[in-house]
């Protein structure tokens, strides 16, 4: 088992003691850290400005954002960062949702597992090198064609300037459903998995067998990373812990999506949560916050958390690496949890 440090997006601010945390997770041989966005700071700069002040550590986005970059512009800062830190680049990526694609973007939200699928193709044609991009599309058609809307025509096939330091820079998928994760284990190197459940380990395990069984997978299951963001709290009082991240679980089910389309939301249905998922986001769309909070089940928040003390969350961990997990990607925010997790694996 591998650890990550996963430092997420901001809030109103930077996140605090961020250089600190990062030079505790290498000094305690964490592999990677990884930082994220949403619809404020951006996953780039953060992983460069922080990362400049590492030697060993893996550096990974988690997940940047298909629709806030081109392809081509995301295998740039790709080769970039890779380049700047001696080959220890994670590509992560993911689709986020309908409201923040288009509601942020302005780009459309439809066929995102093609969309998904063209964008890896052209990220790895860019890294390749071999010769100009091009693609004909659907979704990111290389070079613009001369009889779309507002074109020139003078569209022009290139390589790109900077040899990428590898090839082969490791692309991660942020997946949820079925189909999704299938993909990402078709076409990607590793999974990032939210809201992970050991409980459901031979469900996952199934729709990863089906897209590394498909001709092209890049992988085999051994070979194939699992990175699960997990809450890991090391405590005696258990409840209280529980109680912390109760809102998360009910604002990720209730209010980071759609009430016609939460990936969220669906995620909780298929570990059969149904009901609850339908109650709390109800609450939370009709403004009753604190309710929609207190409606999430104890057992709702605890199945996708580590939490208690020392030798339960030693057995944990070695109870979601047998379900297939190589790496936690834990959201410590103290060097002493950080410490404390690196001495547990």
């Amino acid at each position: 088992m591998k650890l990550g440090l996963q430092l997420g997006y901001w809030g109103a601010g930077p996140i605090g003691g961020a250089p600190e945390l990062i030079a505790a997770a290498e000094e305690s041989g964490f592999d990677a850290v990884f930082t994220a966005e949403s619809w404020g700071s951006d996953a780039y700069t953060p992983l460069a400005w922080w990362g400049a002040a590492t030697e060993r550590i893996r550096l990974g986005t988690a997940v940047a954002q298909l629709s806030a970059r081109p392809p081509t512009s995301l295998a740039m800062h790709a080769l970039t960062i890779d380049h700047l830190s001696g080959g220890r680049h994670i590509i992560g990526l993911g689709v986020s949702g309908p409201q923040v694609v288009e509601g942020w973007y302005g780009e459309p939200f439809a066929k995102p597992l093609a969309r998904t699928r063209e964008y890896v193709q052209i990220v790895r044609e860019v890294l390749a090198r071999e010769g100009k991009v091009v693609n004909a599309g659907p979704h990111y058609p290389l070079p613009y064609p001369a009889d779309a809307p507002g074109s020139t025509g003078l569209g022009k096939s290139l390589k790109p300037i900077t040899h990428p330091l590898r090839a082969d820079i490791p692309i991660w998928l942020g997946a949820e459903g079925p189909k999704n994760v299938a993909q990402t284990a078709e076409i990607a190197d590793g999974w990032l998995a939210i809201y992970y459940t050991p409980r459901l380990s031979k469900q996952y395990e199934g729709w990863l067998a089906e897209g590394l069984s498909r001709p092209g997978a890049r992988q085999t299951r051994e070979t194939f990373e699992v990175a699960a963001t997990v809450q890991v709290v090391i405590t005696d009082d258990i409840p209280a812990a529980i109680d912390a991240y109760r809102p998360a679980t009910a604002l990720y089910v209730g209010g980071m999506g759609a009430k016609e389309k939460n990936f969220h939301a669906d995620l909780y249905r298929r570990m059969g949560y149904e009901r609850e998922v339908d109650r709390i986001g109800e609450l939370f769309l009709a403004g009753k916050k604190a309710e929609a909070i207190a409606a999430v089940p104890d057992e709702m928040v605890a199945e996708t958390m580590i939490v208690g003390p020392k030798e339960k969350v030693r057995d944990e961990i070695v109870r979601w690496e047998e379900a297939g997990v190589s790496m936690l990607m834990v959201t410590a925010r103290t060097p002493d949890l950080i410490r404390g997790l690196a001495e547990l694996v």
